[in-house]
């Protein structure tokens, strides 16, 4: 006869090993993410850029961009790998913020949703390079006034980061009231997040890539940290 335990379905019990649960891989794309900003937006960016004397005319534009194909290149490989990133650090720090904020508040939402922002932008900044880059390979059969147009973009969407004051923001906020990141961190953040919104105030907006690369290098690396203690 059989006792009454041994008719109880028992679930399987299941185990985890150190660090399943705190995988940090979401905040090393972060920091990784900061860092490539750095090549992609001074010494790409650079490669691109033309005498201010020049845009007065767009053939001579064009002529001091022709050959400069690889730089197009580039920054459209770049920008790709750093808007990925960018949004996956943004999910992972959701993640890491909806553990310590309490249920429906908008904070994790508002830190995902900044990071997702900016990297929208990288794309759509990023895609017109692809333009560029074939456009500049063959110079001598384009228009001078559609590379024009072209460079115009280039110089600016991929540098709009003002969505990233909402990841600043957010992780500055819930860091300070709940905890959910260590006090420097909050503040460095809070101080981040000023930084962009004065930079959208002068107007400089192209400037919040700066803070925008800061708080993903020293937010990526100090959650990595933490993740992994």
């Amino acid at each position: 006869m059989r006792t009454m335990s041994t008719l109880i379905d028992h679930p399987p019990v299941t185990t985890t090993t150190p660090g399943s649960t705190h995988r940090p891989g979401w905040a090393i794309a972060g920091w990784v993410a900061g860092l490539l900003t750095i090549p992609v937006f001074v010494v790409v960016t650079g490669g691109l850029m033309v005498s201010t004397d020049d845009l007065v005319d767009n053939q001579l534009v064009l002529d001091e961009l022709t050959g400069k194909a690889g730089w197009a290149w580039a920054f459209q490989t770049g920008s790709v790998a750093i808007a990925l990133l960018v949004a996956v650090f943004g999910l992972g720090l959701r993640r890491r913020l909806s553990g310590h904020v309490a249920a429906g508040s908008l904070l994790p939402d508002l830190a995902a949703a900044g990071m997702l922002l900016v990297s929208a932008l990288m794309l759509v900044g990023g895609g017109i390079s692809t333009e560029m880059f074939h456009s500049l390979l063959h110079a001598d059969e384009i228009d001078p006034d559609t590379v024009a147009a072209q460079l115009a973009i280039f110089n600016t969407m991929a540098w709009v980061w003002a969505g990233a004051a909402l990841t600043t923001a957010a992780t500055a906020i819930a860091g300070l009231r709940h905890g959910a990141v260590g006090k420097k961190l909050a503040i460095f953040s809070a101080v981040m997040t000023a930084l962009i919104a004065f930079v959208q105030l002068v107007p400089f907006q192209y400037m919040a890539v700066l803070p925008g690369m800061l708080f993903l290098i020293v937010a990526g690396i100090a959650l990595q940290r933490d993740a992994a203690a």
